[in-house]
Formats: C-alpha cells, structure tokens, sequence
C-alpha cells in the first residue's frame, strides 16, 4: 500500500476514543452536560451525572491526549492584513495566558490554495475551542466540531452562523458616527463604497450611513454607492468611478481603511486634493491610517478587545458553561485626522 492511501485510509476508532458528542446522545444529554461531568463540576443532576460516568467508564472514556496535556485555542484567519491578526491574537493571547493556555494559529489561505484540506487536520488536532476570523467557515463547520466536543466561537463572521457565538464591532453606530461627522463639517453630497453585499458587517455599514443621512433629512443619491470587496484595489477603481462623475461627491464614506487608501490613489490620479477637493473617511484604524498624508480619518475597531473577549468566551464554553447571548459588540470611535475638512466651494 503507498504512503498516500495509508494517509487517506480512515481510522478506524479505538476503545476510549469516542466524542463527547456520542457519549452525550448516549445519555440522552448535551455536550456542555458531559463536559462538566469530565470537569468535575456543578450543575448537573444526581442521576445524570451516574448516568454519564457509566457510559464513560463502559467505553473506556480517554481525553485526547493534547488536550489532557494542556488547553489550546486554535485560531483560524484567512486574507487578513497582519496588523489587524496581530491584534486579534494579542488578545486571545492576554486570556489564554490567565488559563495556563496556549494559542496556535493556522493562515489557511495557502491550503485553500493549494486544494489542500483544513478542517479534517484541525479535528485531528482536537484544540480545546476554535475562534474562526474567516468566511470559510460555515454552521456545517460548527457542526462538525461541537460533535467532537469543540466550541466554536466566530469573529465578525461573513454570515449567519447561529448559534455560533459571534464577536465584533458595532458596525452600524460606527458608520453612522462617520457620516454624521461629515455632515456637521458641511458635506452633502457624500459617497459610499462598501463591502460584499452578503457580508453582515459592510451591511450594517451601509445601514449606518443611511440613517444619517434619514436623520439630516438628506435624500441619498443611489448614484454614488460602489459595491465591491474590502480591497485597495476596490477602493482605486470604485472611487475614481465615483469622483469622474459630472457631479462628483464632495466626500465618501469608505467601507474599510483599504477602500481609502485606494481612493487616495485615485484622488492622486485625478489630481484631487484631500482634503480640500475630497474628505475621505475609513473604517478599521489600521497601522497604515497614520502613515499618508494626510493621516487618514477613520472609525477604529478595537480588535485586541474583540480578540479577548471572544477567547473568554471559548473557554467559557470549553468549561462546560453556556453564554447568556449569541451575538457580542463591541464599541467603536471615530478617530478625526487630517483627511476630512469642510466642502470646497465650487
């Protein structure tokens, strides 16, 4: 037999090797139930409790080796800037280091691809819990990992994955803070340029900036919204649509720091100053923000935060524990530097 179908051949399950999940449709019960029986700890029944350490004792229960070694958070990205993953880890990092925890993370862009698989590896693995930054993971995912006793918890997901736990920011107050700056410096004619329609957080964007402009009593023109992907390059070809119009905007909204830094360029490219031919704002505050010219206006995520919060949430559900809500936001800030500044007159 060659080497690559002993690495396909499925592994036939040892005594002892059963999920949680399994012993848990024994029992008649929840995962998070025959986890707290393996923890020791409260909250279950009498009779329960007997009845799931019977079942484990029947079928010779081993906790995975790595994970009766140490906890282990595994943490998924895929087509993220550095600084922002950087963020997010510090974190998860700063919460896993109170548990004695250690956290590993896996870019799976290159496996994607490359065609190569990465959920069947990642159950191999068995970390404790899994925090996914990625839209590549789906609820089927989630699935597939609470069977084998894993909590999943997602950070600003794509889309729907209930009842997945999610982490993010308060998408929708942070466009609206954005818009409303720009309609108290004079601006009405304002552009927008977001993210893919099926992502829930350019949507909440995209919400945000209407409602300011509903609350200013400002219809807005269909006419100056993009849609495109959270991108430089989106932001340059979007933005030099937008600013070639007959009546170009006098400011736009942009559904990410990248889109801005694209419209920069286009701006450039058009011969635009910005401020005072174009106020730009961004969404993110990533490290690059600071470094044109001029610093760029932004709304700022506070991605190390958001990283903490969902890692307490993971160990939360690692111990057995169920969480009192599915959705957690975090606060935004509007963060005014240089590229905004009232409308030119022309």
């Amino acid at each position: 037999m060659s080497d690559e179908s002993r690495r396909r051949r499925p592994r036939i399950p040892r005594r002892g090797d059963l999920p949680v999940a399994t012993i848990a449709e024994l029992a008649g019960v929840s995962p998070p139930t025959v986890s707290k029986v393996l923890n020791g700890r409260t909250g279950v029944g009498e009779q329960t409790r007997q009845r799931v350490e019977a079942l484990l004792r029947d079928h010779g229960y081993r906790r995975p080796e790595d994970a009766a070694r140490t906890l282990c958070i595994e943490v998924l990205f895929h087509h993220m800037l550095p600084s922002i993953a950087l963020e997010i880890l510090r974190g998860i990092q700063e919460v896993a280091d109170s548990r004695d925890c250690t956290v590993g993370f896996v870019d799976l862009r290159h496996r994607v691809e490359a065609g190569l698989p990465w959920m069947e590896p990642l159950l191999l693995r068995h970390p404790t819990a899994v925090i996914a930054v990625c839209s590549l993971v789906t609820a089927e995912h989630g699935r597939q990992l609470a069977s084998m006793g894993i909590p999943l918890v997602a950070i600003d997901p794509g889309g729907e994955l209930f009842p997945t736990p999610a982490v993010g920011s308060n998408n929708w107050s942070g466009a609206l803070a954005a818009t409303r700056h720009l309609l108290d410096l004079g601006h009405r004619r304002i552009g927008v340029l977001t993210g893919p329609v099926q992502d829930l957080a350019a949507r909440a964007r995209l919400d945000g900036f209407r409602a300011a402009l509903d609350h200013a009593g400002i219809s807005f023109d269909d006419s100056l919204e993009r849609q495109g992907v959270f991108s430089f390059v989106a932001g340059r070809d979007l933005g030099r649509e937008l600013l070639t119009r007959a009546e170009p905007p006098t400011a736009l909204v942009c559904g990410n720091d990248l889109q801005a830094l694209g419209v920069y360029a286009a701006a450039h490219d058009i011969g635009l100053r910005i401020p005072e031919d174009l106020s730009v704002v961004g969404f993110d505050d990533v490290d690059q923000a600071t470094w044109t010219s001029p610093p760029l206006t932004t709304v700022r995520q506070p991605f190390t935060e958001i990283g903490a919060t969902a890692a307490r949430l993971a160990l939360t559900l690692a111990d057995g524990h169920t969480l009192p809500q599915e959705r957690y936001e975090l606060g935004t800030a509007l963060v005014v530097r240089g590229s905004t500044g009232p409308p030119s007159i022309r």
